[in-house]
């Protein structure tokens, strides 16, 4: 007795529970979201594919039928959250992480509209409708016949005739309806069975078409985790460069200036006093020429680390200060009306200075020309000479100089870099750092 207790409380169970029922309510609803998803993107693409001839009116209702499609997207996975306790991540990268050029709607919708994200999206609208008829009719039926099934002594009873037909099959009261009833009862255990087989088969749609697999996720996570570090590492080297500054100009450089002061002051007492060894004369002479090498090394040495005037000023100054040290004629064009992030700002005055230090030494140019504008989320960097051409980016990288050292700093921060020089020239650097909107 106690184990057919048992058994029937195992029978019985699935077919109580709520999770059986969220389910069957889940694939009931498939049909009439169905028929709201499909009709509006249907809908938006036949006009965006009626409007392509115009263009100018297509991209609107591309964007606003993408736009609608993600609405759409974001609903069902909070459908799927409340009845099937399923998670699904949107599988769309943010606009900012995006690897597109420019900035502003159109870029969005460039990218949106290439994303393969978007348009398997779009693919799971349209298919929601014959989906949606054939989920909503399954589990209708699932439940209808062995529910039927069992309430037919009920139904035939009091019937007219105590009997029920069903299509061409006519059951009459008595052993008919026993072997309904008896099919009804072997069936319904199994309902939650096919149900939950049907819902995994949704949710493994829903998880194609509308998440991101979770390998995906993890390297997406993997590289949001590295960038993060990156910039972090970035800001870091940046603070200790401002440190190192600091400390050679308000420590070794004020000592050296005082150094050359008293040196100075020891050769003018020299100078007035009488018998005094001219070899002295001669090594205080020396030493006080030195120290004030030493200062100006050190200030370039300085300056080469940080520029204090690129932290108090910005980059305009900062670059209109290298014009004014450059051996070659220089024109320098600056647009920037919001000054960008400071470690872009320290890049960007690298590449220049570094490409005036080649200029200098390597070009045999009679003018060079630099060119910096900020262009919404990007900061442009551009070198051009007249020189002799034949450029090359070395082999080797680091952050200590050269081509090469230009190529691993602009790519530090997640840039882009080139340099054009055909022989005979002119040569062209380029550079491209974010700079965030």
């Amino acid at each position: 007795m106690l184990q057919s207790r048992s058994l029937i409380k195992q029978l019985v169970a699935p077919i109580l529970s709520m999770q059986t029922w969220r389910r069957t309510a889940f694939l009931v609803l498939d049909l009439p979201i169905g028929l709201i998803t499909f009709i509006p993107i249907v809908v938006g693409l036949s006009l965006t594919l009626g409007l392509a001839v115009t263009f100018v009116l297509a991209v609107p209702v591309l964007w606003a039928t993408l736009a609608m499609s993600r609405g759409l997207a974001a609903m069902e996975r909070s459908r799927a959250a409340a009845l099937l306790d399923v998670e699904l991540r949107p599988p769309h990268s943010p606009l900012n992480s995006a690897p597109t050029s420019g900035s502003g709607w159109w870029a969005g919708v460039r990218y949106r509209a290439t994303e393969g994200a978007s348009w398997r999206e779009v693919g799971h609208h349209v298919l929601m409708l014959p989906i949606g008829c054939i989920t909503f009719s399954l589990a209708t039926v699932a439940w209808a016949v062995p529910l039927l099934l069992c309430l037919l002594p009920i139904l035939v009873h009091w019937l007219p005739g105590r009997y029920a037909a069903i299509g061409s099959v006519h059951v009459h009261e008595g052993p008919q309806v026993l072997s309904a009833l008896t099919l009804g009862l072997l069936l319904l255990p199994g309902t939650p069975y096919f149900i939950g087989w049907l819902t995994a088969l949704r949710t493994a749609e829903m998880r194609r078409l509308l998440s991101v697999d979770s390998e995906t996720q993890r390297l997406r996570e993997r590289v949001g985790s590295l960038e993060s570090s990156r910039s972090g590492l970035v800001d870091a080297v940046d603070a200790e460069r401002r440190r190192i500054e600091r400390d050679l100009h308000d420590g070794a450089q004020q000592r050296l200036v005082g150094l050359a002061m008293d040196l100075g002051m020891v050769r003018q007492k020299l100078d007035e006093a009488s018998g005094v060894d001219p070899h002295v004369r001669s090594l205080i002479d020396a030493a006080h020429i030195e120290a004030k090498r030493a200062i100006v090394e050190l200030r370039d040495v300085a300056r080469g680390v940080h520029p204090a005037i690129l932290e108090d000023r910005g980059l305009d100054a900062a670059l209109s200060s290298l014009a004014a040290r450059c051996p070659v004629p220089m024109r320098l064009d600056v647009d920037i009306v919001l000054r960008p992030p400071r470690a872009i700002e320290a890049v960007a005055y690298y590449v220049v200075a570094e490409a005036l230090t080649n200029v200098a030494k390597h070009a045999q140019a009679s003018s060079v020309t630099v060119a910096v504008a900020r262009r919404g989320d990007r900061l442009a960097v551009e070198v051009t000479d007249d020189g002799g051409g034949g450029a090359v980016v070395g082999a080797t990288g680091g952050l200590g100089g050269g081509l090469a050292g230009l190529g691993d700093r602009v790519a530090s921060v997640d840039g882009w870099f080139t340099v054009l020089s055909p022989l005979g020239g002119p040569t062209v650097l380029m550079a491209e750092l974010p700079c965030g909107s």
